[in-house]
């Protein structure tokens, strides 16, 4: 099926757009639910508890996801929370680790997973606090915001990163026995005095609420900038495909998850799509952590490349700030070889667009992280549906 160039800019500014509603309506009504579990949440992780995440699919790039954030902080000042991704084999691991004071995250959409239910079940027996993203077995139970597992992933995205940025506020709280610190200038309203936890969970629900209203601001902008790179790049994307081509995705840490996420939406897609072939550089362990040690964390991709990369493929990084020298490296190794190549990124583009080493750049303008992540999940799966589109 042959689309114009206009209708697929048109088709990216509405999909991009029409997220902005759900993500209002669902964070208007679950904002207190959220600040009430992170209070709970930092009760827990002060009793030395940990947050445990799992899921299948595309789904347990989340659970990897969690972890980063939780245990490498981006905000400086921040301390390093205990959280771990349980793996594939889930329902067996999680009894054996598993201890009261913990937390457990599953992950199940588009639709219901027993497997996930099972291994919720068990933690909240066991005393764990519980969260079904989606589902109905839990201490907090959350239905899937729309129909697009698209969608529904990017909602609980943002879910976790708020989460994990608002239980910070509950440990610097004076009641808890801590000072504002490092936190003050996200959180003013803590400031130097010690304030009574219901005024504070008030004022935490309106910054969840801010928080919503910014990730759809940039959303939005990006609907209106970034568009007609988005179609560009899908359409260049499926001339590749057709002559035989596959993606090879990677970035570090979160994006690293969103690397790890696009090629499963790719291997394993919803329902009325048609695989791609694909492979995530960031899903391999052993070969980042052998070239990390035997040559440097600067040719962990780019290696890989060298091993992996056809003319006929597509080289995609992913990167917030547009400047980590692994992602720069990896997209001139795969230019010199012949590839298309495509960058999201973040900031103002950084190195990736300055230096022209994409020969596509969408950028999400921001110098945030979780919410440049946030809105870059929302660029990858249109681009997939765009992908879809014109390969029908």
């Amino acid at each position: 099926m042959k689309t114009d160039t206009n209708t697929l800019i048109a088709r990216s500014r509405e999909e991009l757009l029409r997220r902005n509603d759900i993500f209002e309506t669902f964070f208007k009504a679950e904002a207190p639910r959220l600040a009430e579990a992170c209070h709970e949440m930092s009760r827990r992780f002060m009793a030395g508890g940990r947050l445990l995440a799992f899921g299948n699919g595309s789904a347990a790039t989340d659970a990897q996801h969690v972890s980063v954030e939780f245990v490498h902080p981006v905000i400086v000042g921040k301390r390093a929370l205990p959280a771990l991704d349980v793996g594939p084999e889930f329902e067996e691991r999680l009894p054996v680790i598993l201890k009261e004071q913990d937390m457990v995250m599953g992950f199940a959409f588009p639709e219901r997973d027993e497997s996930v239910e099972r291994a919720l079940r068990v933690a909240r027996d066991r005393g764990a606090l519980t969260f079904a993203l989606a589902g109905e077995v839990g201490d907090y139970t959350f239905d899937l915001p729309d129909r697009d597992p698209f969608v529904c992933q990017e909602v609980f995205e943002h879910l976790y990163h708020v989460l994990w940025e608002t239980v910070h506020v509950y440990f610097e709280h004076r009641e808890q026995g801590h000072d504002v610190g490092a936190s003050s200038f996200l959180y003013p309203m803590l400031g130097r005095e010690e304030q009574r936890l219901e005024k504070v969970v008030k004022e935490v629900q309106g910054s969840m609420l801010q928080k919503m209203e910014e990730v759809n601001r940039m959303r939005a902008a990006a609907a209106e900038t970034e568009v007609g790179n988005i179609s560009g790049a899908a359409a260049a994307i499926v001339e590749r495909l057709e002559g035989g081509g596959r993606l090879i995705t990677f970035g570090n840490g979160g994006s690293a998850t969103d690397a790890n996420d696009l090629v499963a939406d790719c291997l394993s897609p919803p329902t009325g799509f048609r695989p791609i072939s694909a492979v995530s550089l960031s899903a391999e362990s052993a070969n980042i952590t052998a070239i990390a040690n035997d040559i440097g964390a600067e040719a962990i991709f780019a290696r890989q490349l060298i091993a992996h990369a056809r003319p006929e493929d597509v080289a995609v990084g992913i990167s917030t700030s547009g400047g980590s020298p692994n992602i720069l490296a990896a997209l001139s190794e795969a230019r010199k070889r012949g590839l298309l190549t495509l960058g999201i990124v973040g900031y103002d583009g950084g190195r990736v667009v300055s230096e022209r080493r994409a020969d596509h750049a969408i950028v999400v303008r921001s110098d945030y992280i979780p919410r440049i992540q946030e809105v870059q999940a929302s660029v990858y799966h249109v681009l997939r549906g765009l992908i879809e589109r014109l390969r029908s």
